[in-house]
């Protein structure tokens, strides 16, 4: 199959980072696309956690009913960095492409392996059978803290998802788990090999000072990363001014996401993505789109 010429534009409706049910987020890869469709976006990437699982079912039930949207492709790949966890989107790569289909197994096998010792952890908590529980919810999808967190809240053992973090399986706490990602390099190199766009997910996000935002971001441009993720639903006109600054200083490209799982009064797709005038797109060299 060629790849496809359809450009990207700032007209257009444009939300490059969500989830579904192949990772932690609540919606199959059609019933995202049924939502996107009604929120009248252009344009959705998928990027599940160290998964293109959802890319081929979206794009045919696209094609099948002749929806008016563009699936990008996308991935957001776990990393690990001086003890934080640090995650980069790929977008418009070949998910054909042997090294990254290579790496995303390698994760999903970390993933698995941590998900076994996390379950021991909260075994040993008090919670009997909590592995089941969240491999029930995670489906066919890999299983990830969110979906402990979700085990523990319909078990009643928590009142919101957030404790779950707070109490047990967030770092430091008694059934956290230190992840064995790859590196960010692994991750950038990966990711171009493919011949996809390396975007640092949501930097606003990561709990750390701004002295150690601004190290990981030179780090970032240093190992030939693109773009930074620097408008979300979530952010205040100081945080976007912030993002902006950084993609100026470092000549880094700008994307800009949902980062959807579900729906919240505060985020939804689409919602609030609009790229400031002073930056340039992460799609600005994208020849075309990977099919």
């Amino acid at each position: 199959m060629s790849t496809a010429s359809i450009q990207l534009n700032r007209q257009q409706r444009i939300d490059l980072h969500s989830h579904t049910t192949c990772s932690d987020g609540k919606f199959t890869a059609t019933e995202l696309v049924d939502r996107a469709v009604n929120f009248q976006l252009d344009v959705l990437a998928i990027t599940d956690h160290d998964s293109i699982d959802a890319l081929a079912s979206a794009k045919s039930y696209i094609q099948a009913n002749q929806l008016p949207l563009k699936i990008i492709n996308g991935v957001e790949i776990s990393t690990r960095w001086h003890g934080f966890e640090i995650h980069i989107v790929g977008l418009n790569f070949d998910p054909n492409n042997s090294a990254l289909n290579a790496l995303l197994e390698q994760q999903a096998q970390a993933r698995e392996e941590r998900a076994i010792n996390m379950a021991v952890k909260l075994e040993k908590c008090g919670f009997v059978g909590i592995y089941d529980d969240a491999k029930q919810l995670a489906k066919d999808g890999t299983i990830t803290r969110s979906h402990f967190a979700q085990a523990l809240y319909n078990r009643g053992e928590i009142s919101k998802l957030q404790s779950a973090f707070d109490k047990y399986i967030g770092k430091n706490k008694r059934a956290f788990v230190k992840s064995a990602w790859c590196d960010l390099q692994t991750a950038i190199e990966t990711i171009h090999q493919a011949g996809g766009s390396a975007v640092m997910a949501h930097p606003i996000r990561y709990d750390m000072s701004g002295k150690w935002r601004r190290k990981l971001i030179i780090e970032f441009k240093s190992l030939g990363g693109d773009a930074l993720e620097i408008v979300l639903p979530q952010m205040n006109p100081d945080q976007r001014r912030l993002m902006l600054s950084y993609c100026q200083e470092y000549e880094l490209k700008a994307s800009l996401g949902s980062d959807f799982h579900y729906p919240t009064p505060w985020s939804d797709l689409g919602k609030n993505l609009t790229l400031p005038e002073d930056c340039i797109e992460v799609w600005s060299n994208w020849d075309n789109i990977h099919p």
